[in-house]
């Protein structure tokens, strides 16, 4: 019904943007029978594209992509409706554009920001939870935890007022052979929920599965090309700052202005990274208390405000870093890490970026600005494994406005 209405709405303001004055009765009644075929037709092809079903309840992050793809099949079915009945009398080419834009934004505004606001007040749906492990317990106690998720999971056995069932591999087999109980991935809720892979599926099927070998040819060719102009402004701001972090460098502790260092590049090559400095001694991948080398106060306001990495331009421009990517690692830390964690080197299959979805979704210890210790490293692991999942120019325009945010708000508060 909320649907209908906001189909309704949509064509009212469509009316009123194409004429520049609020529709009367007599400019609405043309299109009142011809749509009222095509709102039913639409709430057919809504359903059919799962837009009422449970999956899209639970998993809210692929709404949207939903519903701009059901909207775009829905106007171009009202263009074939229009074409193949002329006896309506309508040839709306204008009308029907405007309306792909005022639907689009009236649809997403009901269906994600009021519906979940009204659907909220509604009991919880009670779900069976199969899955057992420790990450199993950490999503088991965020879901229950958080009342927007809008389930409630439970370990007794399924009974009738049980409508769904997350299952880990090894329960979905048995669990979807009951009749009327729709069966859940526990990875895919996991990553639903904490936006991360749960590293306890891994296994190399999953890489052969989910993570594809060559990215397609027009997010390959946008994505060199952002990376080509970001690396150019970075060239330039990188150019100007070297003067004044070469002397407030200098100044607090002596030493060189950049560092060169040897990391690991996609399909782990070997790169020479540059960057500012902003430890007294050249940063061998040591983690903090390991040592006596330290960030300097001028380091510590670069990192902040990751100035330290604008020098890498360099690496940009020659192919060898993007923009956006899993975050590299100094190679000697980079072969620590591959041989205390299964997979490890598996984040190198795509090309390696200044920032990425580890970075902006990752909280470490305090005081700390990447992994520390092996746990935090394999938590960094699971975002870098849902990016290589995931990735798409969508996802990498996402990760730049969160980086941006990031960085305007450690800049604005110094």
């Amino acid at each position: 019904m909320g649907d209908i209405v906001a189909f309704g709405v949509s064509l009212y303001l469509t009316l009123w943007l194409r004429y520049l004055e609020i529709p009367s009765a007599e400019t609405l009644s043309p299109y009142f029978i011809p749509f009222s075929f095509l709102f039913a037709l639409w709430v057919l092809v809504f359903y059919s594209a799962g837009l009422y079903g449970k999956r899209l309840a639970l998993f809210p992050s692929r709404l949207p992509d939903a519903l701009f793809k059901t909207q775009l099949a829905n106007i171009l079915f009202a263009a074939l409706f229009f074409f193949l009945i002329p006896a309506f009398g309508i040839a709306p080419k204008t009308i029907l554009a405007l309306y792909l834009v005022v639907s689009l934004a009236v649809i997403f505004s009901w269906r994600t920001v009021l519906y979940p606001i009204l659907s909220s007040r509604h009991a919880r749906e009670r779900a069976v939870f199969t899955a057992r492990g420790e990450e199993a317990e950490e999503l088991f106690a965020e879901v229950n935890g958080n009342p927007r998720y809008g389930i409630a999971l439970t370990r007794e056995p399924a009974d009738a007022r049980t409508s769904i069932v997350v299952a880990d591999a090894a329960g979905a087999t048995a669990w979807s052979a009951r009749k009327g109980k729709q069966v859940v991935a526990f990875e895919d809720l996991y990553e639903e929920v904490f936006d991360r892979v749960p590293l306890s599926v891994l296994e190399q099927s999953w890489f052969r599965e989910n993570v594809a070998t060559e990215d397609p040819l027009s997010y390959a060719v946008a994505k060199r090309l952002v990376d080509i102009a970001g690396g150019i402004v970075m060239g330039v701001i990188t150019i100007v700052a070297v003067p004044f972090v070469a002397l407030a460098l200098q100044c607090e502790y002596p030493g060189p202005v950049f560092l060169v260092q040897t990391r690991i590049g996609q399909h782990g090559t070997r790169i020479r990274a540059y960057k500012f400095r902003s430890m007294r001694f050249a940063d061998k991948g040591a983690w903090k208390g390991e040592g006596e080398n330290a960030v300097t106060r001028v380091g510590s306001f670069l990192r902040k405000i990751s100035l330290d990495e604008f020098p890498q331009f360099i690496n940009i421009l020659k192919g060898e870093l993007s923009l956006i990517g899993p975050r590299n690692d100094i190679e000697a830390l980079g072969i620590r890490l591959a041989d205390a964690i299964p997979y490890y080197m598996a984040r190198y299959s795509v090309r390696p970026g200044i920032t990425g979805w580890a970075q902006i979704n990752q909280r470490y210890e305090p005081g700390n600005v990447s992994p520390q210790s092996i746990k935090e490293t394999k938590v960094r692991l699971a975002y870098d494994f849902y990016y290589l999942k995931h990735r798409s120019f969508g996802l990498d325009i996402v990760i730049a406005l969160k980086t941006l945010k990031r960085m305007f708000f450690r800049v604005s508060s110094f």
